[in-house]
């Protein structure tokens, strides 16, 4: 697993300690010292700070986009095909749209999802996406 995608799931669970989170810590040291390259779509970074501002408030969701803009992740813009790619798995799969956005960057990037969202169970069959659940 040297590319890996984060899930929305994923960073709150680090941010707020919720299962799963010491994985994600080890994940996101060894994106630190360029072990892995990671990656997250910016609409999961979208739904990162209004799930943790629902959750646990306004300040925790300012810090927790400001921490995800100094670490070593890549936040992938959101261009027509990455658009269209999601809206593909959207249309054929039961997933948020937020997730369809996951995944498509995750089969963009060759790389494995890191959730911990039994959504992407529904997509096991998909061609190239492969998921790690925390």
């Amino acid at each position: 697993m040297r590319n890996i995608v984060f899930d929305s799931y994923a960073l709150i669970a680090h941010f707020i300690g919720e299962k799963g989170h010491e994985t994600v810590s080890e994940l996101l040291s060894e994106i630190t010292i360029g072990e892995k390259q990671g990656y997250i779509s910016l609409i999961n970074v979208g739904e990162i700070y209004y799930m943790i501002h629902r959750k646990v408030g306004e300040k925790a969701a300012e810090k927790a986009i400001s921490i995800i803009s100094e670490m070593n992740i890549e936040i992938a813009p959101v261009d027509l095909d990455l658009t269209i790619a999601a809206a593909k798995l959207k249309a054929k799969n039961k997933l948020s749209y937020a997730d369809a956005f996951a995944a498509a960057l995750t089969i963009k990037t060759k790389a494995v999802l890191i959730t911990g969202d039994k959504e992407f169970k529904n997509l096991e069959g998909e061609t190239n996406f492969k998921a790690k659940f925390i």
